[in-house]
């Protein structure tokens, strides 16, 4: 075993991974950025090394400033975690080549996987069928009006290094192929550094399930169960469980299916096979996730593992201590992703200060939380907070329990998703396990929406006038005799989609907005003719800062 690890990550995952090594007797080195100084991840480590900037892109994806982290500290292994470099095969390699153990799948399978298309491929060569769709990247609107004339609406548009919903936009009609392959190619390039994309026939209410694999070495890939990850915003999982409320019947054939892509791939280490499911109880397959996710948690809990643990074996080549013969599975558990975002307004992310955090706890309850009571949530960061896991020994026993730990969980200071996991729990598709990855956005959260439905049009000025400071305040009244659009967060411009003189309706988008790695629409409150454009492509913008004005 490893006597020293430095953790590439930060947030819930980097605590995680940190307190399995510190069971392990693993010494951990922790990076930070400027805005993670005094986070709960760098506390939790025996050394930390600061990492000079705000962006990702300074930090915890700056490969040289992180190897020149292991080098400095001592470690002998780098941890990805998820997201960040988890899924680079340069990162891997470089890792490699300088010295270091890579706690993760060897570059050659981070590639073969990680590249959608070339998965694709390997997954029709060994016999498992493909979501219908392309095998070679779409370069213009042209060639995706020519797939949806052929296959028909709604097509998915997917960059073919995405993965976690990023690169990934949907286009109901004809008329909206090229913003969604303008906006796919444009998180493709901005995420996994590409801007090849490709086209999938995009299924409206499937299941979502995966396969959690384990591999110690190439050629001994472990099947270790299913979950359902069906309820999702954005093509991002809010809630999972183990195992799948329903098609049981077809679990082992898609294990047996996720192992034989695996084996394609030479995978060692942790990964993920997803699937989907029609109604018509068909699975195709949909991606390989080269590395550990974010709900390992649950199958950890049905199973008895620590899945960390057992990537830390495998890259020192220690053994496992079990095999496909000990993996007895009991119980059933809930995972609920805590988010920092607010649900009422189309999940929102809300970041700043924490004011109250209190824990639930009870039988069967575990919380992995990158954030405290007094800690900041961060902007530039993803607005993960915490992963709110129930077991149970029977499915209604883990439903309750997580109803009740939603509950008691505490947080102030910032909105969550907390409201959002009790509407959906007691959902009647929920009960009954018959949710898609439809349900979330199809109008089960119609309850909690209709609330706050007369505050605001698409997340507009109406909503965020009241948390504007002064001086934005004093620049939105300027316009006060027209009808002003303000940004709803701190971001990123990405794209402005009208003109001075152009005719809106209520509702409609002016522009792109990138905040805390998600694109959002800046929507018009009103009707009427654009006077002003008050933002350019690539400008900061603070929330309530005046976008257009249209009178």
């Amino acid at each position: 075993m490893f006597h020293r690890i430095l953790i590439a990550n930060r947030g819930e995952i980097a605590v995680r991974i940190a307190r399995t090594c510190h069971e392990l007797g693993v010494e951990v080195v922790a990076v930070h950025s400027d805005l993670d100084a005094g986070a709960r991840h760098a506390r939790a480590a025996d050394q930390v090394v600061h990492l000079p900037g705000v962006t990702p892109t300074e930090t915890y994806l700056n490969l040289g400033a992180i190897l020149a982290a292991a080098s400095s500290s001592g470690a002998e292994a780098i941890h990805p975690g998820y997201g960040f470099l988890s899924e680079r095969a340069d990162a891997a390699r470089a890792v490699i080549s300088s010295g270091f153990s890579w706690i993760g799948p060897p570059p050659d399978a981070i590639l073969a996987a990680g590249d959608k298309i070339r998965a694709r491929r390997l997954a029709e060569a060994v016999g498992v069928a493909p979501v219908p769709g392309t095998s070679e990247p779409v370069r213009e609107a042209a060639d995706a009006l020519a797939f949806g004339d052929a296959h028909g609406y709604p097509l998915a548009v997917k960059a073919a290094g995405g993965g976690g919903g990023r690169g990934l936009k949907v286009a109901e009609s004809a008329d909206e192929v090229t913003a969604a392959m303008e906006s796919a190619v444009r998180e493709s390039e901005a995420y996994f550094g590409s801007r090849d994309v490709y086209l999938e026939r995009y299924l409206t209410r499937p299941k979502h399930i995966e396969v959690q694999v384990l591999s110690p070495r190439p050629g001994g890939a472990m099947s270790l169960g299913a979950r359902d990850c069906s309820l999702q915003r954005r093509h991002q999982k809010l809630i999972e469980e183990t195992p799948p409320p329903l098609h049981a019947d077809i679990v082992p054939a898609m294990g047996e299916a996720a192992l034989a892509v695996a084996e394609a791939c030479g995978y060692v280490n942790a990964g993920t096979v997803e699937f989907l499911v029609d109604e018509d109880g068909r699975f195709y397959f949909l991606e390989i996730n080269a590395r550990l996710q974010v709900e390992h948690t649950i199958t950890e809990e049905v199973l008895g593992l620590d899945l960390v643990a057992a990537q830390l074996r495998i890259a020192a080549g220690d053994d496992l201590g079990f095999g496909p013969e000990d993996l007895r599975p009991h119980g059933h558990a809930i995972e609920c992703r805590i988010n920092a975002e607010d649900p009422a307004r189309g999940f929102i992310p809300g970041p700043g200060r924490i004011e109250l955090f209190r824990e639930p706890t009870g039988p069967g309850i575990r919380l992995d939380s990158g954030y405290g009571q007094g800690d900041e949530v961060p902007r530039a960061y993803d607005s993960l907070l915490a992963k709110l896991v129930a077991w149970g020994a029977t499915r209604e026993e883990a439903r309750d329990r997580m109803l009740g730990a939603l509950r008691e969980f505490q947080i102030e200071g910032v909105p969550t998703t907390i409201p959002a996991h009790l509407i959906l729990l007691e959902n009647p598709q929920f009960v009954s396990g018959s949710y898609t990855t439809s349900t979330v956005e199809g109008g089960a959260l119609a309850a909690l929406t209709a609330t706050t439905a007369a505050l605001a049009v698409d997340m507009t000025a109406r909503l965020w006038h009241p948390a504007m400071s002064s001086g934005v305040r004093r620049r939105a009244e300027t316009f006060s005799d027209r009808e002003t659009i303000v940004a709803p967060m701190h971001g990123t411009i990405l794209k402005v989609l009208v003109s001075v003189g152009d005719r809106i309706d209520t509702g409609e988008p002016v522009a792109v907005l990138e905040a805390m790695k998600m694109e959002t629409y800046v929507a018009s409150a009103a009707s009427g003719v654009v006077k002003s454009i008050e933002v350019n492509a690539g400008q900061v913008v603070e929330a309530g800062e005046v976008v257009a004005v249209v009178g």
